[in-house]
C-alpha cells in the first residue's frame, strides 16, 4: 500500500478523496492510504483515531452484472446483520464505505485443509439463509456484456463463442438463495470465524455457484472438492455431484470471458 495524499488527484468524473472525506461524517481529515483496486473502482485504508474503514470510489455508477453500490449495501448490511461481513457506514451512488476488517485473508493453501473447508462449508449455508436480495443473477447477460468487451483485445474468438455457447444452454435455476457470487480467496477473512468481503457482484442465484467458484477457481483436486460437498450437504454430497460439475461448468465459461475482456 502506498501512502496517498488526501488532497491527491481526482478521479475520472467530479469526485476526488477529499471530496469524498468531507461528505463523510467523523472522517474528515482521515489519513489516507490507496490499496490495490479494481478496474473500475479505487479503494482506499482510511484511518481516524482508532477507527479503519475502506472507501470505494467508482468512476461512475456501477451497473449489471455488478450491484449498485446501494444495492451491495443492503446485501452486505444483512450479511453484518448475520455475522458474515463488515459493517457497512456509508453507501452512496458511486461510494461505499465498510468497517475495515481486522483478520487474515484466505490463501489457496487455506483451502488444502480440510477443517478450513468444512468450516467454509458451514459458513457458506449461512450465508444461502440470507434474505433474497430481489435480484437474480443473469448468466447471459453478463457474458454478452464481457463479449462486448472483447473488441479490439487478443482473445481467442473461438473459445469466446464456445463459452458463450455453454453459457446459452443454462436455463435459470429452479430454486434461488442469497449468494455472494465471487468467492476466491481473497474475498475470504478470518479462520474460526469465517467474513467475507467485496458483496458487489452479490445477489440471488443458484447456491451450486458459490461452491462451484470455490472449486473451479482455485482447482480443487477431486478428493478435496468431494469433502467440501460432503460438509455442505453434511455427508450427502455424492448426491449433488453432478450439479456441482455443471456450475463449474458455467463458472469456467464466464470466467475465461471476464479475464478476456480485461487482459
Amino acid at each position: 500500500m502506498a501512502p496517498f495524499n488526501a488532497v491527491g488527484p481526482r478521479m475520472s468524473g467530479s469526485l476526488s478523496i477529499a471530496d469524498a472525506l468531507q461528505g463523510l461524517p467523523g472522517w474528515e481529515g482521515a489519513s489516507v492510504e490507496e490499496l490495490e483496486g479494481g478496474l473500475s473502482n479505487s479503494s482506499y485504508l482510511l484511518q481516524k483515531d482508532d477507527n479503519k474503514a475502506v472507501l470505494k470510489m467508482d468512476k461512475s455508477p456501477r451497473d449489471v452484472p455488478l450491484n449498485t453500490r446501494e444495492q451491495e449495501a443492503r446485501v452486505q448490511r444483512a450479511a453484518h446483520a448475520a455475522g458474515l461481513a463488515g459493517e457497512v457506514l456509508f453507501a452512496s451512488e458511486q461510494l461505499i464505505l465498510t468497517e475495515y476488517v481486522e483478520a487474515s485473508v484466505w490463501t489457496s493453501d487455506d483451502l488444502l485443509q480440510k477443517e478450513n473447508l468444512a468450516n467454509l462449508a458451514q459458513t457458506l449455508k449461512r450465508v444461502h439463509a440470507l434474505p433474497l436480495t430481489g435480484r437474480t443473477f443473469n448468466a447471459l447477460e453478463a457474458a454478452r456484456i464481457y463479449v462486448r468487451e472483447l473488441h479490439n483485445r487478443e482473445s481467442d474468438p473461438i473459445m469466446a463463442r464456445q463459452c458463450l455457447e455453454t453459457i446459452r444452454r443454462f436455463r435459470a435455476p429452479p430454486n434461488v438463495c442469497c449468494c455472494h457470487n465471487d468467492l476466491v480467496v481473497a474475498n475470504i477473512v478470518g479462520s474460526s470465524e469465517i467474513r467475507f468481503l467485496d458483496w458487489e457482484y452479490a445477489c440471488d442465484n443458484d447456491p451450486f455457484f458459490d461452491l462451484a467458484t470455490v472449486v473451479a477457481h482455485h482447482r480443487l483436486e477431486p478428493a478435496l472438492a468431494d469433502y467440501f460437498l460432503d460438509a455442505y450437504f453434511d455427508g450427502a454430497g455424492a448426491r449433488w455431484r453432478s450439479q456441482l460439475e455443471r456450475q463449474q461448468e458455467l463458472y469456467d465459461a464466464l470466467a475465461w470471458l471476464w479475464e478476456a475482456s480485461r487482459s
